[in-house]
């Protein structure tokens, strides 16, 4: 950490940029999975180039969301987090109106307007974030207040996850509480309010599940894929079938035959399973290896924050990327039950893909707007989770 400190504390001429750093891997990810898509669109109905072309629109639109974050002034954007806390609630609550929230597979998380279609919770994660930094850096003298410091930063990420849950979305619900709790830590709740909520989030989600019998038989499947192969795990099955089809060295771009009709969402949350069988365990290990460099360019970042504010900004969208990261990977992997989640960067979906845009963009406004400076609280608090 200590190199860290001195390669990356100077404004613009460092040696080691992290928000470019973080650039060019987010860069590198999207072209990957433009030419996987690509690949993965082969066994389409609607034609190889349609999913190619939806993400390629996809991306001149989050080039123009990043440019024009990166170009925003944070503080002046901090006096109207209560209003996109607002909107993002009430749109949260229309997505759950049968004639204005679009199901589909019995989940509803979706407005449109003819075939443009938003996933209101993709935005929702960013506005917890940017409300929970705000609250968050107001009080930082009362963290210690049970009520100041906790029960109301705990409510707001509740309030969120709550009505992703209803949709419902369990995962996307426990990426937010995750996020949140941890943003919690680094602004320095006390672990006797942290533990007990950690208990009572898993022990929430436990109940639901074993509550909803679609849910608990996807878990119970999930135990014995071999069984439940033509049920239950028939996705992660025929993903597993890939990563063994592709070995280290992959079959070759368009030669793979999982996407074709064999793996459903081939193009979406299992586009990782694609990588491995036509490009093989190196490129697929390279991709966590990509995820790594941003998370630790990330914490290079994070050192040169200069208030709490900026802090849990930043610190909350390195966690929204790595951690949705570590999700998909580990669906695909069969580390963790199948759940739906895209891989940031690389899996065709416009919500997504503008979320990480904003994300970017946030990275690149702090590198050009952070001045040199020490250490903070809060990264000397985030130098001791590393530790």
């Amino acid at each position: 950490m200590a190199r860290a400190k001195s390669v990356g504390s100077t404004r613009g001429g460092s040696v080691l940029n992290p928000a470019a750093i973080i650039v060019v891997c987010a860069v590198g990810l999207t072209i990957l999975g433009l030419t996987i898509l690509f690949s993965a669109s082969a066994g389409f109905e609607q034609g190889p180039y349609f999913y190619l072309k939806k993400q390629l629109i996809g991306v001149a639109l989050a080039f123009t969301v990043c440019w024009i974050v990166s170009r925003v002034n944070l503080d002046v954007a901090r006096r109207y987090v209560w209003v996109v806390a607002g909107v993002t609630l009430v749109l949260l609550i229309l997505v759950l109106i049968p004639q204005i929230g679009i199901d589909v597979k019995g989940s509803r998380r979706w407005l449109g307007i003819g075939p443009v279609r938003m996933q209101v919770s993709e935005f929702a994660k960013l506005s917890m974030v940017f409300c929970l930094a705000h609250y968050l850096a107001v009080i930082q003298s009362r963290l210690g207040d049970l009520k100041r410091g906790y029960l109301i930063p705990i409510g707001i990420v509740l309030v969120f996850a709550g009505l992703i849950i209803l949709q419902p979305d369990f995962g996307t619900a426990a990426l937010v509480v995750a996020v949140g709790v941890l943003m919690l830590f680094l602004a320095g709740a006390k672990w006797r309010y942290l533990l007990p909520t950690i208990a009572v989030v898993v022990l929430g989600l436990v109940v639901m599940v074993i509550h909803n019998p679609n849910r608990l038989r996807r878990i119970t499947a999930f135990l014995d894929v071999e069984a439940n192969k033509q049920g239950g795990t028939y996705q992660l099955y025929q993903a597993m079938a890939a990563f063994a089809a592709g070995g280290t060295d992959g079959v070759g771009l368009g030669q793979g035959r999982q996407q074709l009709n064999y793996l459903p969402e081939a193009h979406t949350d299992f586009i990782l399973a694609v990588v491995a069988e036509e490009l093989g365990l190196w490129f697929t290990m390279g991709i966590v290896v990509v995820f790594t460099i941003i998370f630790i360019a990330g914490i290079v970042h994070l050192r040169r924050a200069p208030n709490l504010f900026q802090y849990l900004l930043v610190a909350g969208c390195l966690l929204l990327i790595c951690l949705q990261a570590i999700i998909n990977l580990g669906v695909v992997t069969g580390i963790f039950p199948t759940k739906g989640m895209s891989l940031p960067f690389l899996s065709a979906g416009l919500s997504n893909l503008l979320l990480m845009a904003m994300l970017i963009g946030i990275f690149i406004n702090t590198q050009r707007s952070w001045p040199k400076a020490g250490l903070t609280k809060s990264s000397r608090r985030m130098q001791e989770v590393m530790a």
